[in-house]
């Protein structure tokens, strides 16, 4: 019997048992298996590579979801959002992230998926 996106799935399984557990939210570009529990959204386009407002994102960053909208806001004072610079990954470290645990099969799609407002599609 599989357990999902092992991945994601320890993550979510994880959050159960933990006092904080349900106030954290999952935001990934991964999918989520079926028996993945909490607020589990997946599917974001990875427009934080391309120089997106999660690429502005730091740790310790509060961040709204609100369902109701289906938006993401970040709680983070206005000036201060606009004195950040875009997070970027340097050469060196994107070729590591783009090698193992299959990555290499998933590299055309990295390489031409559209953002999530033209629908995040590739045409390969």
């Amino acid at each position: 019997m599989g357990a999902g996106m092992e991945e994601i799935y320890q993550i979510t399984a994880s959050l159960r048992h933990l006092s904080f557990g349900k106030q954290v939210a999952v935001l990934t570009d991964a999918r989520f298996s079926g028996v993945s529990t909490g607020a589990c959204i997946g599917h974001i386009s990875p427009e934080a590579l391309a120089g997106g407002p999660l690429a502005r994102l730091r740790d310790g960053d509060v961040v709204r979801v609100c369902a109701q909208t289906g938006t993401l806001s970040a709680l983070v004072d206005e000036a201060e959002w606009d004195r950040r610079e875009v997070a970027r990954l340097d050469p060196e470290e994107a070729d590591v992230n783009a090698h193992g645990l299959g990555r290499e099969l998933f590299a055309g799609m990295r390489r031409n998926v559209l953002s999530a407002e033209e629908g995040a599609c590739t045409w390969l």
